[in-house]
């Protein structure tokens, strides 16, 4: 009797814990046993803020979607839970957090930009929230490069601007930065209007260090279109407006021939300049937690799956294998135009606009 008793106290205590098991979140299953409270303290803090803010300057609203069903599904956040999301262009993007932070009226929780200089800058001030995300300890190498500060933020997607054309109203087989001159009667390349553009002045001053001014002045007699938005870049080479875009993103050129386009591009043999998507949670939040959880889903492996899937963007995961190598390639695959991105300060960035002004600009 004594031993049937003891049994049915076994049985009774296996299913009154079990609830509580059977209805952790992916995450926290797969969560180390002693990080596991940690976690389900967040998300319940999480659920309590009740929504997330973000805003990106590359993310399109399909992908935004997947995201959000997986992360809510991977923390067992309601259904409708809001994961807000703005798409900006850098500028207007940097010019809102500067706002933001300055008034102390702070209502992004996590912004992603292309711009470590700008970024350092936030880091030095205070104004990114000190977090070690788990997902940073498979960002070693991207931390190495300097694209990205161990407890403060990582990238979650980089991006290249490359030579791309329409295949079908040009034929085209450079392999150099230099082929480009004269590939193109003048008026029909675009280029990246680097007097607006943030991550277009840094490519420009990467490109600067291995081509030389002199090249710049050659490429202006081509006469270029001034383009800001990527989408644009790409738009104008499907209908036909331009022949090339000097720094078009294959990015696009995956989302485009999704559709039925014939875009080519190239990864030049001089290299490229990596542009790290760099994703931090502003140091006065408004939803710290639900941010945090945010931030490590977009960092994970499932996370940088969708990322790369959906927009072609190069994950700064150590060994990730890509779903889309041909256009989102590993990231010790590339050749990588080397950039002291610490020492880049706002100075240097003034001057470099200035110069492409003077260049480009009639």
């Amino acid at each position: 009797m004594l031993r049937l008793l003891s049994v049915m106290a076994i049985v009774a205590a296996f299913l009154t814990a079990s609830p509580a098991i059977a209805q952790d979140p992916p995450a926290v299953a797969a969560a180390p046993a002693s990080a596991r409270d940690t976690m389900r303290t967040m998300i319940e803090a999480a659920k309590k803020e009740g929504s997330v803010a973000y805003f990106d300057t590359v993310l399109q609203p399909e992908t935004h979607d997947e995201l959000t069903a997986a992360f809510r599904k991977t923390y067992g956040m309601p259904a409708a839970f809001p994961v807000r999301y703005t798409l900006s262009a850098t500028l207007n993007l940097i010019t809102r957090v500067e706002q933001e932070v300055n008034s102390g009226n702070v209502t992004i929780d996590i912004a992603s930009i292309a711009s470590p200089p700008w970024i350092n800058g936030l880091v030095r001030a205070g104004h990114i929230t000190q977090y070690d995300s788990p997902a940073y300890q498979a960002f070693g190498a991207a931390f190495a490069a300097g694209l990205g500060k161990p407890g403060y933020y990582a990238f979650n997607g980089a991006y290249i601007f490359v030579p791309v054309w329409n295949a079908d109203t040009l034929t085209f087989k450079g392999k150099s930065w230099k082929d480009i001159l004269g590939a193109a009667p003048p008026g029909r390349m675009s280029l990246n209007d680097s007097g607006n553009s943030a991550t277009g002045v840094l490519t420009y001053m990467g490109l600067r260090s291995i081509l030389g001014v002199e090249y710049f002045k050659d490429l202006a007699k081509m006469k270029p279109v001034f383009i800001l938005r990527s989408e644009q870049t790409a738009e104008r080479l499907v209908s036909g407006q331009d022949l090339m875009a000097f720094g078009g993103m294959p990015t696009r050129v995956h989302q485009y021939n999704e559709r039925g386009a014939n875009l080519k591009f190239i990864l030049p043999t001089e290299g490229v300049v990596l542009l790290g998507q760099a994703s931090f949670i502003l140091a006065k939040a408004p939803h710290p937690n639900a941010a945090k959880l945010w931030l490590d889903f977009t960092l994970s492996e499932q996370g940088q799956t969708i990322l790369s899937k959906r927009e072609a963007l190069i994950s700064g995961r150590s060994g990730f294998k890509s779903p889309l190598p041909e256009f989102a390639p590993a990231i010790d695959s590339l050749k990588l135009i080397k950039m002291d991105w610490d020492a880049i300060d706002q100075e240097a960035i003034r001057q470099a606009k200035a110069e492409w002004q003077g260049i480009f600009t009639p």
